[in-house]
């Protein structure tokens, strides 16, 4: 994006789901349209790869292939973010280069998803591969869905090390968020995630916006920028109208795969199909799913 500024970021940024067709391959046409839907809901950013795009479940070339993907068809409108997903330090190397030369503005590094490892192996990892970029960095640290990470002085201590790690990407509650910005001294922007549970919440402490699954963008959208205008009672409204839908699908990564790929599917009018292996949806979930997106009506065209 055009005169890009860490600084700058804000607001609500979309985290890309992986689109399948029925043989279980990326279906670009589809990865298209979610960008687009994205956008006309107002983000503030745009993102993709990360635990709710099943990037683990994508070989290097398919996530290489979304990269291009997101950033061309962003076209600098917002800034584009990319998780850095691999098992080595070789290997997210390589994925850190090709977003660069794919044109993201900035990039989120998670901890590799292979063993469980002491904070002093995660930071020298970290640090190996910041020390690859000139992009500014953010740390994904969601140890509650991803069973390692990092405490808030070890990020304090990281970011000190390593100058260009410049953001965080948290996924957990509004008190432990609050704990990670006082202890960084507030001298990183800090986004949360977690569906967008707590929104308003991360807002009052001091984080700069949410990173969130696109399935009610446009609510959280609207909840942001009202906020922002001091209308508490329409940010209110906005959050309490996507809240149920929220609570149903947050019950883990893989709820949120099953169930809110499919609201979001229900609302744009889109066809869901997993990659296996997958959570499958049961009839209560369906029947609840469609209940949903039927409050939430379909997204601003």
């Amino acid at each position: 994006m055009k005169d890009f500024r860490v600084e700058d970021l804000h607001g609500i940024h979309a985290i890309l789901y992986a689109l399948f067709d029925e043989r279980e391959k990326l279906d670009r046409a589809l990865m298209r349209r979610q960008v687009e839907i994205c956008l006309a809901s107002g983000v503030h950013g745009m993102a993709a790869l990360g635990l709710a795009t099943e990037a683990s479940k994508l070989d290097e070339a398919e996530r290489m292939a979304i990269m291009d993907w997101v950033v061309e068809d962003t076209a600098g409108r917002v800034p584009v973010a990319l998780t850095i997903f691999g098992a080595s330090v070789e290997e997210q190397v390589r994925q850190v280069r090709h977003a660069t030369v794919a044109g993201a503005d900035w990039l989120i590094l998670q901890p590799p998803m292979v063993g469980q490892y002491s904070a002093v192996e995660y930071i020298r990892f970290f640090g190996r591969v910041a020390e690859c970029t000139d992009l500014p960095l953010a740390i994904q640290n969601a140890p509650a869905l991803m069973g390692r990470g990092l405490t808030a002085t070890d990020i304090r201590d990281l970011v000190r090390q390593h100058p260009n790690i410049r953001l965080v990407k948290g996924e957990g509650p509004v008190v432990d968020i609050a704990h990670l910005i006082e202890v960084t001294e507030r001298r990183l922007p800090v986004f949360n995630g977690r569906a967008g549970l707590e929104l308003l919440e991360n807002l009052r402490i001091g984080c700069s916006g949410l990173i969130l699954a696109p399935d009610s963008i446009d609510y959280a959208v609207r909840a942001y920028e009202f906020f922002c205008d001091g209308w508490d009672s329409h940010a209110e409204e906005e959050y309490r109208r996507m809240l149920p839908g929220v609570v149903f699908t947050m019950q883990g990564i893989e709820a949120l795969i099953c169930y809110g790929k499919r609201l979001f599917g229900e609302r744009a009018g889109i066809a869901i199909h997993d990659r296996a292996p997958a959570t499958r949806p049961t009839s209560i979930g369906l029947e609840m799913t469609l209940r949903y997106a039927a409050a939430l009506g379909g997204f601003p065209e």
